[in-house]
């Protein structure tokens, strides 16, 4: 059946990511056309066909190419063409061995798999920018490119830094022109502790392979300018396509929780964000806030909602602004997109169990609903050969629709209108806050990921739409602010979120907020340092539990047993709220509040969801409790509500079928 169609309003528009270079030629027309029957507009190809497009240094083959686009243009599909960067071919790195990259243990990553390549080498660099230009100058222009992708997935497989080579030497120049002098280089780190002074920048390595762990300023500043050689690399190519390709999108396809750079800096230059979207894969690696088994059993076919709801969140943000939608001339929707969507099993993760009935529509519905303007599904035919032939397709390998192709065709997407995702909370994000609270955890419990998403996850049982922003983004028109892990601040940073709170908004901020200078260091003063006055409060004790170990925190919301981590405060100018009932921390503050600002010093999912609702309902944010796997979204003046259950649900007098979905109007909730 092919899905409705409709000119009457912009809705979602379909994807898939298709591989003309896998199989035999006469596939291509058949398949375009299968694609077009199918409901499909665009399709993206090339990421990694560099060997098919160079076979040898300097000797093109675009004739298969050619043929290949003008099959999709023949059917009024849009291309999505991709850089081949990701897997430089045998060739090129035989020539030039030193781009392969260097992993954290000093062992050169050979070729025979992808991403075998070091950000800061000027060798890979040129020729990265030789073969952008070519296919620029070929197809930049062409009636088909709808626009670009650049390289395929930074940072996959550990990939973002390279810790010898090219790397090792351009890191001490990186650092020279960021301090100027040593002496200010050593200042800046600490190095008088353990004797880690340095007299000449040649001396100065990467941060690894050291006896014990190594300096977390030196950490911090090589993982920034690690996250510069992608932002440079990715620039590179974006002004390239921009000056032989004008009038098409640039873009890149992000990945699930990535943290190997920072991706606002990755993303300048973009015209909209795309990510890879596997909620199977995601749950093995990934999952949720003191959870176990039993929840990766409850979700293992469809994923946990909130674990990529907040990937949504994230990139819907990634470029600044609430919400960057809208449509370019041609028609082409130029808010955020999922590049690949899983349509079925993948093939990476230590279990790939297949989908459940209706959860590729449930997926894509849930993409819609938090932004997605295109869902490109991955990948059009199973892989008939190679490291991915356990991956599905929308068709099999024998070329039959497999259960993913079918729920795609019954999908009508002019139920899903493009538009505004509003929402009046914000969760605030860094990356300079995820490295350092990840590179001394204190707690093996704890992560900035397992924090962050601690206080998402709250956010989202109470049915909140939520905006990810960056820590430093605009904050105005925001009710509730939540800084769930920003152990960075700096002086800047304290007084663009107090500027927040006097202009009316509720700042709500986890365990270590503000334990940290733009440096590294701890603030001379104590945690808070800029933001004491605000907070109304300082440090007083950090307990880090061990998972046998509980404290317990009493307030007037009930009794809460805090786990992994627990830190209390003395106060100056803030009230307490909850405070520690037995141990060292007894009687001491564990939540306290100054006028707008809340401070959670307890690590506890049911104390952080209370004092969050209370919050809310203060701020005149709508609150409504929802049932695990039962989740609500808006967007363009409709309400999505979602069961990711494996059974039916009753919720709000009505029965909620088993992952499955239901568009309603604003107000039906």
């Amino acid at each position: 059946m092919t899905q409705s169609k409709s000119t009457a309003a912009p809705h979602l528009q379909l994807g898939s990511c298709d591989y003309p270079e896998h199989v035999p030629p006469d596939r291509w027309v058949p398949y375009a056309k299968q694609q077009k029957e199918l409901g499909l507009s665009y399709v993206r190809i090339a990421e990694f066909a560099w060997s098919r497009m160079e076979p040898r240094p300097g000797e093109y083959d675009w004739a298969w190419l050619d043929t290949a686009i003008d099959a999709y243009h023949a059917q009024g599909l849009r291309v999505v063409l991709c850089t081949p960067t990701p897997t430089p071919p045998a060739w090129l790195i035989r020539a030039h061995p030193e781009i392969l990259p260097i992993d954290a243990q000093g062992r050169v990553r050979e070729f025979g798999a992808r991403r075998q390549y070091d950000f800061a080498s000027p060798i890979y660099r040129e020729h990265s920018q030789r073969i952008t230009r070519a296919m620029a100058e070929r197809y930049g222009e062409h009636p088909a490119v709808a626009g670009w992708q650049t390289d395929n997935e930074f940072g996959c497989h550990n990939t973002a830094r390279s810790y010898g080579g090219a790397s090792a030497e351009a890191f001490p120049v990186w650092l020279e022109k960021k301090y100027g002098t040593l002496d200010a280089l050593n200042v800046a780190w600490g190095n008088v502790f353990w004797s880690m002074e340095y007299d000449g920048w040649a001396q100065i390595k990467p941060p690894n392979l050291t006896v014990a762990e190594p300096n977390p300023s030196h950490v911090l500043d090589f993982y920034r300018f690690a996250s510069d050689m992608v932002a440079e690399f990715q620039a590179e190519q974006v002004a390239i396509l921009r000056e032989l390709s004008p009038g098409r999108f640039v873009t890149h396809n992000f990945m699930i929780f990535e943290m190997g750079f920072d991706h606002y800096e990755v993303a300048k230059g973009l015209d909209f964000v795309t990510w890879d979207n596997y909620p199977l894969g995601m749950l093995e690696f990934f999952a949720p806030p003191g959870s176990g088994e039993d929840v990766k059993t409850h979700f293992a076919r469809t994923g946990q909602p909130d674990l990529i709801a907040f990937n949504h969140d994230l990139y819907r943000g990634l470029l600044g602004g609430k919400n960057a939608l809208g449509r370019d001339g041609a028609g082409t929707p130029n808010g955020p997109w999922v590049m690949e969507q899983q349509c079925g099993q993948v093939n990476w993760a230590p279990f790939n169990p297949l989908p459940a009935d209706g959860a590729v529509q449930l997926w894509t519905a849930q993409a819609w609903a938090h932004g997605a303007d295109v869902v490109s599904y991955f990948r059009w035919r199973a892989a008939t050969m190679a490291q991915e032939v356990m991956h599905s397709g929308l068709l099999r390998h024998d070329e039959t629709p497999d259960r993913g192709f079918v729920e795609v065709a019954e999908l009508d997407t002019t139920q899903f209108p493009v538009g505004e995702v509003t929402a009046k909370v914000a969760v605030l994000h860094d990356y300079d806050s995820l490295w350092l609270y990840d590179e001394q955890k204190h707690s093996a419990s704890l992560s900035y990921w397992t924090q962050t998403l601690t206080y998402y996850m709250a956010l989202r049982s109470v049915g909140v739409d939520v905006d990810v922003i960056h820590a430093d983004a605009d904050l105005s028109g925001y009710a509730v602010i939540v800084a769930p892990a920003i152990t960075l601040v700096s002086k800047e940073r304290a007084a663009h979120w107090t500027a927040a709170v006097e202009a009316g908004a509720k700042l709500v901020c986890g365990p270590r907020t503000a334990f940290r200078t733009p440096g590294g260091e701890t603030w001379a003063d104590g945690q808070f340092g800029p933001l004491s006055e605000l907070v109304g409060a300082k440090l007083l004790q950090y307990d880090s539990l061990r998972p046998t170990l509980s404290q317990k925190v009493t307030g007037g919301g009930g009794d809460f047993a805090a786990h992994a981590w627990a830190e209390s405060y003395c106060t100056q100018n803030a009230e307490t709220l909850y405070s520690y009932s037995g141990g060292p921390l007894d009687g001491q503050s564990a939540v306290i509040r100054n006028s707008n600002v809340t401070v959670i010093g307890a690590h506890s999912e049911k104390l952080v969801g209370t004092v969050l609702a209370e919050v809310l309902r203060g701020a005149d944010v709508t609150v409504t409790p929802l049932p695990d796997g039962v989740r609500l979204s808006r967007r363009a003046g409709k309400v999505l509500l979602q069961n990711w259950n494996p059974d039916a649900v009753e919720w709000n007098g009505q029965t909620l079928e088993a992952v499955s979905f239901t568009v309603l109007e604003y107000g039906h909730v």
